[in-house]
């Protein structure tokens, strides 16, 4: 998919598709009746619904930012087929279409370390060894989130995959990246990231889940990862079964909905196949999702 761009103030950011998977519904919407969920999007015959990989690009004045990296490229044949990822452009094709390559990434922010959203953090050489896929960037994570990525129990092992990550804290944060900086930089909580970025951390989905936060010329983005969809921004009970900590996601999309209403924010979708990005409206007693074109100044 295209890339989209957008802009607030001063920066100019893109989303950049890592392809389009599918997923069971019932992941998605949790313990929400198909018979509901089904008149917001139709899933196919496996009861599966498609979703998008969306990763954010910010210009930013001190370099360039990518948050998340979708599945990437490692993934073997039988787990391609059971997501029917077979976009044939994946995003590195997209950063290209934007105008930029993998080297000129100066920073990587995971919201989480969920497969689908750092999978692309690590590419295979040419001998099958371990390779950051951005030579130039130091990756940025939450210290709580790897803690619980690295040291998986049963519900969270099949979606933490330690080749994702630990190539890059080589275990204890050692390894060496651009200018001799620690190739990862772990986060303990809310962080100016630059002078117009900041993550703040959103627990519900994972215990240290981070969304990405844009303010520039008193206009704001946020860059929502898996702490919120259109729909269950609009319906907080419907909670994905996916969220390791459901109640306290409800009180995170609570306080994030009612904050980004009062600044007006422009709100980024990570996996909403048909709302990119969209502003939060209120119609009597219901929240609405507002989908937002490209906009380029």
């Amino acid at each position: 998919m295209a890339p989209l761009t957008y802009q607030i103030g001063k920066v100019r950011m893109h989303l950049i598709s890592d392809g389009v998977y599918w997923t069971d519904g019932g992941g998605v919407f949790g313990l929400v009746p198909r018979v509901l969920w089904e008149k917001v999007i139709r899933p196919d015959e496996l009861n599966r619904i498609p979703m998008d990989l969306r990763c954010l690009l910010i210009e930013s004045g001190e370099g360039l930012i990518l948050v998340d990296t979708g599945y990437g490229t490692k993934l073997p044949p039988k787990r391609l087929q059971q997501l029917s990822l077979a976009s044939e452009a994946r995003l590195l094709d997209n950063l290209a279409a934007a105008g930029f390559t993998a080297a000129d990434v100066r920073m990587v922010i995971n919201t989480h370390l969920h497969g689908d959203h750092c999978g692309g953090n690590i590419v295979l050489g040419p001998d099958g060894q371990l390779l950051p896929t951005f030579p130039n960037a130091t990756y940025l994570m939450q210290r709580l989130e790897l803690a619980d990525a690295s040291f998986p129990n049963e519900r969270t092992r099949a979606t933490y995959f330690a080749e994702n990550f630990l190539p890059l804290v080589d275990l204890c944060a050692e390894q060496d990246g651009p200018g001799g900086a620690p190739r990862a930089r772990l986060l303990s909580g809310d962080t100016q990231v630059t002078s117009e970025v900041r993550v703040q951390v959103t627990p519900g989905h994972t215990r240290s889940h981070q969304v990405v936060i844009i303010e520039s010329a008193g206009e704001t983005a946020i860059f929502l990862g898996d702490a919120g969809y259109g729909a269950n921004l609009e319906r907080l009970a419907w909670v994905p079964a996916f969220d390791v900590e459901p109640l306290q996601s409800i009180e995170t999309k609570r306080a994030l909905r009612d904050w980004a209403w009062r600044r007006d924010a422009l709100l980024f979708f990570q996996h909403d196949i048909a709302v990119p990005a969209g502003r939060l409206r209120i119609e009597g007693e219901n929240w609405r999702v507002e989908a937002v074109s490209e906009v380029v100044r």
